[in-house]
């Protein structure tokens, strides 16, 4: 038996990334303070979740102030790993906790949603780029790809994130299943009432525990340049929060939380995810694998890959044209099952 605590963070963006920066430092001192060793932020928190902005984009038609809003959108990313980064680890060593935090990715001229894990000695352990921007997240976000399915190594068994509608991919979540995922984390910004039940689904689908975090954000806290399609009234709530956190049995033992600004913090015991899959193991003794196999390709897709199998000029920027295949690799190498 291991128990630890783990808390959602949800909050908002601030105005800019330096202050978003500043913020977040401080959440995660206080996530310490309250016993957590573990602390999950939303989707988009550093960079901003652009709810209600359209960059000025209709079919064939691009403007020249949506392209300014897109540069202003921009500007606000950060790199991954980077400077910011750098800080928000100093930030989890001193407070003694893993972190899994929303930021926005630049790389070249692409911005990706990403999580950014961090370790209690300050170390950058990865990242997940979310694979399928959701409807007009595509107007500014690319597509991440199989090399950041990644998961990471807790005292209390592997640690991953699945990202707001990501958590809809049936396969998607079966890939992080095959990993042995103890702590999903669900960043996200969808903030209905229906949520709550997909999060208690994807507990009881993995038998582990699912932390999920959203902003409660308001308009005046939304880009001060961008226009914005669902109001102007600087007081408006633009995402309500519904941060929860529940356990392998489905049972929500925080949350979900719609008062605003908060951080809910949670006991868990490792042993309920034993007690879980005593009568259910989603890849194990209720899989059947002589019918249903997930391959799983997990390699980089860059634009640019030199023959030889080097990085290409451009590194991990694209996303379409894998590296060849080496001679002797069979289709099993890159096969997660």
């Amino acid at each position: 038996m291991a128990k630890f605590k783990a808390a959602v963070v949800q909050a908002s963006s601030g105005p800019d990334t330096a202050a978003t920066i500043d913020k977040a430092v401080g959440l995660i001192a206080e996530c310490g303070a309250r016993g957590a060793r573990v602390a999950v932020f939303p989707e988009a928190f550093v960079g901003g979740y652009p709810k209600g902005a359209s960059f000025d984009i209709a079919i064939g038609v691009r403007t020249p102030e949506g392209r300014d809003e897109f540069r202003e959108y921009y500007d606000r990313s950060i790199n991954v790993p980077g400077p910011e980064t750098e800080r928000l680890g100093l930030a989890t060593r001193k407070a003694g906790l893993f972190a899994a935090i929303g930021v926005i990715e630049r790389a070249g001229g692409t911005l990706y949603c990403t999580i950014v894990f961090l370790g209690p000695d300050g170390q950058y352990l990865g990242k997940h780029r979310k694979l399928m921007p959701t409807a007009a997240e595509r107007l500014c976000w690319g597509f991440g790809d199989g090399s950041t399915l990644s998961t990471v190594p807790t005292p209390w068994g592997r640690l991953g994130a699945v990202i707001c509608w990501e958590n809809y991919m049936p396969l998607l979540r079966t890939a992080m299943y095959g990993q042995d995922i103890s702590i999903y984390c669900a960043p996200t910004a969808d903030d209905r009432d229906s949520w709550a039940s997909t999060m208690q689904h994807v507990a009881l689908e993995g038998r582990c525990f699912v932390l999920s975090a959203c902003q409660y954000m308001l308009r005046s806290e939304f880009q001060a340049n961008t226009h914005n399609r669902i109001t102007d009234d600087p007081d408006a709530v633009l995402m309500r929060g519904g941060s929860m956190i529940i356990d392998p049995l489905g049972r929500i033992v925080a949350g979900p939380d719609f008062s605003g600004e908060t951080i809910l913090v949670a006991e868990l015991d490792t042993d309920d995810r034993t007690r879980g899959k005593f009568d259910f193991d989603v890849v194990g003794h209720y899989a059947r694998a002589d019918i249903f196999r997930l391959a799983v390709e997990d390699r980089p897709m860059a634009a640019v890959a030199a023959v030889d199998g080097t990085r290409g000029a451009l590194g991990d920027v694209g996303v379409s044209v894998p590296a060849p295949r080496p001679a002797h690799a069979g289709p099993a190498d890159h096969r997660q099952e």
